[in-house]
């Protein structure tokens, strides 16, 4: 894959900050905007398509697209350190864009549910490529005194994307039909998205170089297995991190595929649905504008627990109830938490890695993140289908406040609190 034209960046000009990068770092929110929007398409509708249109049953089945998006993103978000390392961050985030392109027409068109889940495999490295690059470019460009701010803006314009989108499918889906109309902000997302990675981004591994020259305790090589295991389970920091982020996204999982399916059963109009689904994302994504520097300042320990537990009242709240209101303000407290935890565990992470393999232990962290959209979706999916949707709501609001437990005791001291 050939770079795209572009003035070439000296080692003499490489700065870091967000104020001396800031015209590449609001590029990359922008692009990122793109990415969250990919998702944001299937947050209402897709889970009823397979109910209304394709007349599934099973709610297990019904989110076998969502297990297929988890596993897929979760083993992308894997090698996605490993590639941009070895062949550099815009490659890697192009390369993302291309397998991305199809996904919007594979749903428009699908003539069966495989067609559905196929695509959501794409969409699975699309996001577990694109989301990558664009977390570590902005990490790269502003250095280690702003990671929770460069994480929050990022993390803001992907989720408030998801959510506007969320919301505009909904619309879109009560005026013309689950399908194709609401899926063409898809088209529109893909092909901007790729266009602006070709032509405008850079890559970011000269600032890699600086800071890395600059730091004060220089690493000895480590291999890929080390970091893996670090991330996962040696080291106390990343291991909490880890697990809080598999338990994240396994509640966003289930949200994702049973909520739809859940108000729809208590007669809520497709529309109202769509303000539901996209409530949680755009409070989770606008609030880490607040959040990501919060976690500079205090420390990161303390929001991830408080939020991991904000998130579980939620969850209990959508359970126990049956009226919008309720549920609205469920999805409220669901996204304050989850703005509270996504930044400061991707800052907890940088903080307990080495800049020479912090992108390879983010891409571990990430991998056991996201593989909680798999394990969130078939979980739920088995739980509703033996005890209803109400059960399996709270089933993952008690091991989310769990979770919780296990980084308020594991993790240690404030990391990324500064004086």
């Amino acid at each position: 894959m050939t770079e795209a034209i572009a003035a070439p960046q000296t080692a003499s000009s490489v700065r870091l900050g967000l104020k001396e990068n800031w015209p590449q770092f609001a590029l990359l929110v922008v692009i990122n905007a793109f990415v969250g929007g990919m998702v944001g398409i299937e947050r209402t509708v897709v889970p009823l398509i397979g109910s209304e249109e394709f007349r599934i049953s099973s709610t297990t089945l019904v989110v076998s697209f969502i297990v297929s998006f988890g596993v897929v993103k979760a083993c992308a978000n894997l090698v996605s350190g490993q590639l941009a390392d070895k062949w550099g961050r815009k490659r890697v985030l192009i390369l993302g864009w291309l397998v991305g392109l199809p996904v919007p027409f594979m749903i428009m068109w699908a003539p069966s549910w495989g067609w559905v889940i196929a695509a959501n495999a794409l969409l699975g490295i699309n996001q577990g490529l694109a989301w990558s690059m664009t977390v570590i470019m902005k990490i790269d460009l502003v250095g280690p005194r702003s990671r929770g701010l460069a994480v929050g803006l990022n993390e803001f314009a992907g989720y408030l994307a998801v959510g506007v989108t969320a919301f505009l499918t909904g619309y879109l889906a009560s005026k013309y039909g689950l399908r194709p109309v609401p899926i063409y902000l898809g088209v529109a997302y893909a092909i901007l998205g790729t266009a602006l990675s070709i032509l405008l981004v850079q890559d970011t591994r000269e600032h890699v170089r600086l800071e890395t020259a600059a730091h004060t305790q220089q690493s000895a090589p480590i291999s890929f297995r080390e970091i893996f295991l670090l991330t996962s389970f040696r080291d106390r920091n990343l291991f909490a991190a880890s697990q809080a982020g598999l338990v994240n996204n396994l509640n966003d999982g289930m949200s994702w595929g049973i909520f739809p399916l859940f108000f729809a059963s208590f007669g809520l109009h497709v529309d109202r649905i769509g303000i539901l689904k996209a409530v949680y994302p755009a409070t989770w994504g606008i609030l880490q504008i607040a959040t990501g520097p919060l976690s500079d300042r205090w420390g990161r320990k303390g929001l991830i627990v408080a939020g991991m537990w904000v998130q579980a009242v939620g969850l209990f709240l959508t359970a126990a109830t049956s009226h919008f209101e309720w549920w609205l303000v469920g999805s409220l407290l669901l996204g304050l938490g989850t703005a509270m935890v996504y930044p400061s565990l991707i800052a907890a992470v940088s903080d307990a890695s080495h800049p020479s393999w912090r992108a390879r232990s983010l891409s571990v962290y990430r991998f056991w993140r996201d593989l909680g959209y798999a394990i969130g979706a078939l979980a739920a999916g088995l739980i509703a289908d033996l005890l209803g949707m109400a059960w399996a709501i709270g089933t993952i609001g008690t091991l989310t406040f769990l979770s919780g437990v296990v980084v308020a005791v594991a993790m240690e001291g404030r990391p990324g609190a500064r004086p």
